[in-house]
């Protein structure tokens, strides 16, 4: 039954959202729960170690983004094959998934771990947040197979809707990266105090721990749908790869594209750079709950299209926006009057703090949009359309967003607040055009 307003979903198309999304919301909340403990963890020990795993943070990110995509093309597959009620093929492009993360990822793993060294210093001229960031990226980057098979297993539950096992995976793996950063970050429990590099090894091994029990809930979850047991085939390696190539690029683009940031503010000062590292984190709050709104409408409109109806697929993707969108405004609205309160956390420094106030009310007033702009990105990917999102995200990131900031940055040196505004103008004109995108229905004749 569709709802007496038109902008309000039905309650039972509430639950059935939240049904989905409210465990990967919960698995995103964690993670922004690490990334947070990361930083205040981080931040105690200054400002250029704060700068160093937030430049080396979005470079890892960049590295590993190549076997992102995985989970896009595992998610749209698995939850089209649901809704065409072929439970047996199921697991059929996750085995896929897994061969090509294994196969791509070890030789990738060691190819970056020898190039850290080499390229890290590039993103930043101050020695000293090079030094702190190049022993925590070369560990990180050693997580490559496990990157790839924990989205190509996050893909997998998302798409049939077991996305409980997705968020109790994410929690032992973050209790685990806590843990360990407590021990190996400041040298607790005898063990030595590795600082920055301490964090980076946590990160890897809770990573690698995070595989071994997503394999664990395999066979125990997804044996009777093929799990491990039915060959992939020709064609679904190249339905995986496919689907996954443009996103795997758009993902690593988009890094690549962050990474630039992170080195335009490290040439506006180091100070800069700390800040736009814990605002991002702070903001993540808000952000990835929005994502994870994003991935429950992926699942859900793939489902739809397999059941070949358009129409509820089309939706799907409206009501999941607008409940995000109310979701996230109520989220947000404490960085808009109460900025200090989150910031203060991380930031010591009166300067500091005074110059992170504006850039996160700025974030807090755009975040509704932002985040339905990632439903109808996610929206467009449970239908297909990857090279589609590849090609309005690249574009607007490469094309529009860092020439303008780099031009506002270290050419024209007005600091950091014209250069946050630019950030946020970029992402709010792109949630437009995926909009605009999701509206035209251009999506709906896309065969998987």
């Amino acid at each position: 039954m569709r709802s007496v307003c038109p902008w309000i979903p039905s309650g039972k198309r509430v639950r059935t959202i939240l049904a989905l999304a409210g465990p990967i919301m919960g698995g995103m909340a964690s993670q922004n729960l690490l990334n947070l403990v990361d930083t205040a963890m981080v931040g105690r020990l200054g400002a250029p170690a704060l700068a160093a795993v937030g430049t080396a943070s979005f470079a890892n990110f960049m590295g590993l983004a190549v076997l992102m995509g995985l989970s896009t093309s595992v998610q749209a597959i698995a939850a089209r094959r649901l809704g065409e009620g072929l439970t047996g093929e199921l697991a059929r492009s996750l085995n896929a998934a897994l061969v090509v993360a294994v196969i791509f990822g070890a030789p990738w793993a060691a190819l970056l771990h020898t190039l850290v060294p080499v390229l890290f210093p590039l993103l930043t001229p101050d020695q000293e947040v090079v030094s702190l960031g190049v022993p925590y990226l070369e560990a990180r980057v050693l997580s490559a197979v496990a990157v790839g098979m924990n989205f190509s297993f996050r893909g997998y539950w998302n798409g049939i809707g077991r996305s409980t096992l997705y968020f109790r995976t994410l929690v032992v793996m973050h209790a685990t990266n806590i843990a360990l950063n407590w021990v190996l970050i400041f040298g607790n429990l005898g063990a030595p105090a590795l600082g920055t590099e301490g964090a980076g090894i946590a990160s890897m091994v809770s990573t690698y721990a995070g595989t071994g029990l997503y394999i664990v809930l395999g066979l125990r979850h997804a044996r009777s749908h093929g799990f491990l047991r039915v060959r992939p085939g020709q064609k679904m390696f190249r339905a995986v790869l496919g689907l996954s190539i443009p996103s795997s690029i758009q993902q690593t683009l988009f890094a690549a594209g962050m990474v630039a940031t992170f080195a335009i503010y490290s040439r506006v000062g180091t100070a800069e750079t700390a800040v736009a590292n814990v605002v991002l984190n702070v903001v993540l709050v808000a952000l990835l709950p929005g994502l994870g709104f994003g991935m429950a409408s992926a699942s859900l409109v793939g489902q739809a299209l397999g059941r070949g109806d358009v129409d509820d697929a089309a939706r799907w993707g409206w009501d999941v926006s607008k409940l995000t969108g109310a979701c996230v405004a109520l989220l947000s609205l404490p960085f808009v009057v109460l900025p200090e309160v989150f910031l203060g956390v991380f930031l010591q420094d009166a300067d500091t703090l005074a110059m992170a106030r504006a850039p996160l009310q700025i974030s807090g007033l755009a975040l509704a949009l932002d985040t339905a702009g990632l439903v109808w990105l996610n929206s467009l990917l449970g239908a297909g359309a990857s090279r589609t999102v590849m090609f309005v995200s690249v574009g607007l990131q490469w094309v529009l967003f860092l020439p303008l900031a780099y031009l506002l940055g270290p050419v024209l040196g007005f600091g950091l607040l014209p250069l946050w505004w630019a950030q946020v103008g970029y992402r709010l004109l792109q949630a437009l055009v995926f909009g605009l995108l999701w509206q035209g229905r251009s999506w709906a004749s896309i065969r998987l």
